[in-house]
């Protein structure tokens, strides 16, 4: 209880970006491997594809109807019954014994591995006033490695040993995750008492109740949603083509370049604690919109691709880091509803990018996603500025 008054240790907040990564991370195990689970079921490749969708169909429902509770339900215990659910969904995709088993284990698994974005609005409930932004950042950090080297590790431990090692060893790393977090993580009562119905319905209301999420998710959702997702896809197709070819494992390797901005995660979560959220976003917007302009006259050299995205991956992980630090500001109470909002809103813009990565490449291959995920950068920074511009009318 005491932390709960008295702020978040460094410690505490690493132990959480950790856990955060960890949970998220469950979500991409399978994505390297399709063509490989495919293959050891005697199913097509479109069958293989349904697996990643069964998985974020199961998050979706997860984050809108578990993640809100973090608001009425001690943390703690929500957070360790969420945990080892988790651990045996790992075990029951390990021990699938057929594809449409696979499907409904790894739904499963989507829906209850949502402990990162319960320990996202709880560091935000634990930070002391005017750190919120250094602690969202180093828990974002969390999120993001474990999505990078998620997919990494993924395809390297299945080209040794299958890949149903993956998910006992993830299982595995999952449970002891859980008893860590049982040990040190102190009581922290919910501060909301409402019915399950009133939780969910605050959920959508809330961007009705707080004008500013609008222009929060929007920016975020054009970003991330929207310009991160055309240019990752479309970076897979870039580089598993001619004239690189590369495979699942080396494609890993490039993708680490996006380890940039989770590494810079606590620095940029500072700016907001400094009074310098704004011009933050600002600049990593342009930044965003700079880098994908570059990349569309980069796609046949590897030293210019990695710089451009180690330079978007900053710039996306700083919009994502300020937007949820200032997201966290607008109440006290309703931090889960809030993150859970701004998830949803995240998935949903997502569906959206992966739609037009497919479109575009099929239209105009690596310029045509490049200039889209630039236009969708330049957006969201008019939309960022238009914002600035009305709020100093309303202070002056």
């Amino acid at each position: 209880m005491a932390k709960h008054s008295t702020g978040i240790s460094t410690g505490l907040a690493v132990l959480f970006s950790a856990a955060a990564g960890l949970s998220v991370g469950n979500l991409y195990w399978a994505q390297p491997l399709l063509s490989m689970i495919a293959g050891d079921f005697g199913a097509g490749e479109p069958q293989g594809v349904f697996l990643v969708t069964a998985t974020q169909a199961g998050y979706a429902l997860g984050i809108l109807m578990i993640v809100p509770l973090g608001d009425t339900i001690e943390r703690r215990g929500l957070l360790t019954a969420v945990m080892l659910l988790t651990v045996l969904a790992l075990l029951a995709c390990a021990s699938a014994a057929s594809i449409h088993i696979l499907a409904a284990a790894l739904a499963f698994l989507g829906l209850v591995t949502v402990s990162g974005q319960i320990i996202l609005p709880l560091s935000g409930d634990l930070a002391e006033a005017g750190t919120g932004g250094r602690i969202v950042g180093i828990v974002t950090s969390g999120i993001t490695v474990g999505i990078l080297f998620s997919r990494l590790l993924s395809g390297l431990v299945s080209e040794l040993w299958g890949w149903r090692a993956i998910y006992l060893m993830a299982a595995v790393l999952n449970l002891a995750m859980a008893a860590v977090i049982r040990f040190r993580l102190p009581a922290v009562p919910a501060r909301s008492r409402i019915t399950y119905r009133q939780l969910i319905a605050a959920v959508f209301t809330s961007v009705k109740r707080y004008p500013a999420m609008r222009r929060i998710l929007l920016k975020q959702g054009l970003i991330f949603g929207i310009a991160f997702n055309l240019f990752w896809n479309a970076l897979t197709f870039l580089l598993s083509g001619a004239p690189f070819f590369y495979g699942t494992f080396q494609i890993g390797l490039v993708s680490l370049s996006g380890l940039t901005g989770a590494a810079a995660g606590v620095m940029l979560g500072k700016l907001q604690d400094r009074g310098l959220g704004n011009q933050g976003l600002a600049i990593f917007m342009a930044i965003s919109f700079a880098s994908m302009a570059g990349a569309a006259f980069s796609g046949n050299s590897i030293p210019a691709i990695v710089l451009a995205a180690a330079l978007f991956s900053l710039a996306v992980q700083g919009v994502g880091i300020l937007s949820q630090a200032q997201l966290f500001t607008l109440s006290d109470s309703e931090r889960s509803r809030l993150n859970t909002a701004f998830v949803v809103s995240n998935f949903l813009f997502s569906a959206a990018g992966s739609f037009l990565a497919s479109f575009l490449w099929s239209k105009g291959g690596w310029q045509a996603v490049t200039a889209g995920a630039a236009a969708a950068s330049l957006l969201a920074l008019a939309v960022h500025l238009c914002g600035m511009r009305q709020g100093r009318k309303r202070i002056f």
